[in-house]
């Protein structure tokens, strides 16, 4: 009966993609785990092969991939490795990523666009995914797009205790980029203690991507060290421009806080010379030396991701995780 019994023990495993590897190994090593050993390359025409080096035979598997650029890349290699484990007869395959790609084309502007955050989630289904865990969609509704059990994390706990700790005993003000994200910057609020809330109102030009054309502050943010928060920062035209519009209002100065550093060209010369005192982000994609920056804190996103995948495999409550209130 022994041998029995062993079978019927969960086991949980953790695997990485080439996304992002520095994460996945933190994230095991706080679990407790260790990462399986995987080979995974490209053949000469750019395919990918991936296989695991160890039975994965009714285990509980975590594949951990940050869809950072090349994005289209990671995101097939995660899928494939999707693909292998449910061919291996892992018992159940919980899809991490930390960055969710395509999250923002999330819906139709204009006639003939793809819903392509949608699209992503039907792959990933496909595949073989049970479960998803990412950490702060581009909006919410996402969660919807997936036919299982979504998991939505919130980094904002970790980014409020920092900026509390270091700023907390200034007069500050959150600000929204822009007025969609207000809900956020509520919740930002109240781990601040109630600081008053401020958003610029931006008009953009659809048919350009990455731009806003104008800026407007609305809400008092003199004399008050702004909190400007958001869940992304790609090119950095946005918060760089919003900062610029809060120093002009007669902020005393402004701190920019946001979950994903995507930092495409030419973000890093943006933000080294922006308006704010410091760019505080989490590690959710990778940022390789050449794109650090002085004003530049990067706070580990590991405890969290690897709290939700303690939670699921014990199955626990992620609840506590999602709203922020952590």
């Amino acid at each position: 009966m022994s041998g029995m019994k062993r079978t019927t023990e969960k086991n949980l495993m953790v695997f990485s993609g080439r996304g992002h590897p520095a994460l996945a190994e933190e994230v095991a090593d706080q679990l407790g785990t260790g990462l399986v050993p995987t080979s995974a390359y490209d053949f000469a025409n750019s395919e990918i092969y991936v296989r695991f080096e160890e039975s994965v035979r009714g285990c509980d598997a975590f594949v951990i991939q940050s869809h950072t650029a090349p994005v289209n890349e990671w995101i097939m290699e995660h899928l494939i490795m999707v693909d292998a484990l449910k061919r291996a007869s892992a018992k159940r395959i919980t899809v991490v990523m930390p960055f969710y790609g395509y999250a923002r084309q999330d819906k139709k502007h204009r006639g003939r666009e793809p819903i392509s955050a949608r699209l992503m989630a039907d792959l990933f289904k496909t595949a073989g995914a049970d479960r998803l865990i990412a950490v702060d969609l581009h909006t919410a509704q996402i969660q919807g797009f997936f036919n299982g059990p979504v998991d939505h994390l919130m980094a904002l706990p970790i980014l409020a205790e920092y900026v509390n700790g270091k700023y907390g005993h200034e007069r500050l003000c959150v600000v929204s980029p822009d007025a969609g994200r207000i809900k956020v910057a509520e919740q930002w609020s109240s781990r601040l203690g109630g600081a008053p809330l401020a958003f610029i109102h931006k008009t953009r030009d659809i048919s350009r991507p990455n731009e806003s054309i104008a800026n407007r502050v609305v809400g008092e943010v003199r004399d008050r060290i702004c909190v400007l928060v958001d869940d992304m920062i790609d090119t950095g035209g946005t918060v760089t421009k919003a900062a610029e519009a809060l120093a002009d209002a007669g902020a005393a100065g402004v701190v920019i806080a946001a979950t994903h550093a995507i930092l495409s060209e030419p973000a890093v010369d943006r933000l080294k010379n922006s308006a704010a005192l410091e760019v505080v982000v989490t590690d959710t994609l990778p940022i390789p030396a050449e794109r650090e920056f002085d004003k530049l804190t990067v706070l580990s996103i590991a405890p969290l991701i690897s709290r939700a995948i303690r939670e699921v495999f014990e199955d626990g409550s992620v609840t506590s995780l999602f709203d922020g209130q952590a």
